[in-house]
């Protein structure tokens, strides 16, 4: 396309060249050494780690419950993340819940009850051990409780405050994972012999609408998974956050978090987080972490990510200790 050039009106004058420094009033330069990596206390805060227990949504009336670190993140509330928020839903037998946010993606897991979703003129009935993802809508989520119900909801709100947009259009269709989906394919994985050399037993969530990324949205990323009774797992880390929702375990179960691996391919002096069922906990992003059953029963666990928005800009990052597939 030609594009025709558009002459100059006017020279300078000394009140322009005065306008023009209030284009520089908020400039700042800084030695690249002070500035490379602001990540750090009192500036850009890290992620911190931090685990909530079941007892939160354990009695109660029915209400949104946030998982919020945006005071020690410094960013608008509510957030777990700087991309994400979590909280836990607890919606009474007869009573509804509406799920109000501005996000492009959320997603809903049923850890308990049962009930019906109302969204965009649809109806969809879940029970315990479904997952649902819902793109941006016109209408605002609205959970019934048939039962009195519990649910772990995430979404990228966090991510669209700090870039200062709001969403117009859905980035794909609405899904619903059952129980009995999830359940099959986790067995199916368990049953094959050579699954015992992978990193992670479990199973990704993917949309058929996200052929590139294979994510559950396009910028969340959910796991099934599955610790094995006596598993070690071997440690790995990515630069995405996990927010780990703890399905099912027995005393005994742990993870073990930590920025370094020793020469043995262990993380060295590592944070333990142990696990409890129904409690939920983050694991900052680049931070090794390693799964843990010394219990005599299988542990369950999903952790939701924002691998999916990682995955478009190249920079997941995913790396494994020793020698064992992803």
């Amino acid at each position: 396309m030609t594009q025709t050039p558009v002459p100059s009106t006017s020279s300078p004058r000394l009140d322009d060249q005065a306008a023009d420094s209030s284009w520089q009033h908020k400039a700042q330069l800084f030695d690249y050494r002070q500035a490379a990596n602001p990540v750090r206390a009192g500036l850009t805060e890290p992620i911190p780690y931090r685990s909530w227990s079941a007892a939160l949504h354990g009695s109660g009336p029915t209400r949104v419950i946030p998982l919020d670190l945006s005071e020690q993140l410094g960013c608008e509330g509510p957030a777990t993340s700087p991309a994400l928020a979590a909280h836990f839903l607890r919606v009474l037998a007869g009573e509804g819940l509406k799920a109000d946010t501005s996000a492009t993606s959320s997603l809903f897991y049923v850890m308990a009850g049962s009930g019906q979703l109302s969204w965009n003129g649809r109806r969809l009935n879940w029970a315990s051990g479904d997952l649902v993802v819902l793109p941006w809508g016109e209408d605002t989520p609205l959970l019934e409780a048939t039962h009195t119900s519990v649910l772990y909801w995430v979404h990228d709100g966090p991510l669209l405050r700090y870039l200062g947009v709001r969403p117009e259009r859905a980035a794909f269709e609405a899904t619903h994972y059952p129980a009995a989906l999830l359940e099959s394919e986790l067995q199916s994985l368990l049953d094959d012999p050579a699954a015992a050399r992978s990193n992670r037993l479990s199973v990704l969530l993917a949309n058929a609408d996200l052929p590139a990324s294979r994510t559950v949205s396009h910028t969340l990323w959910a796991m099934f998974g599955v610790v094995p009774a006596g598993a070690i797992q071997p440690p790995h880390r990515h630069q995405s956050v996990a927010l780990d929702l703890i399905i099912d375990c027995d005393p005994g179960c742990f993870s073990l978090v930590g920025t370094e691996l020793g020469a043995d391919g262990q993380i060295s002096n590592p944070r333990r987080i142990d696990w409890e069922p129904g409690g939920a906990f983050v694991t900052p992003p680049g931070h090794w972490h390693a799964h843990v059953n010394e219990s005599g029963r299988n542990a369950r666990l999903l952790p939701i990510q924002d691998a999916g928005l990682h995955t478009h800009l190249r920079s997941l990052d995913i790396r494994f200790s020793g020698n064992l597939a992803g």
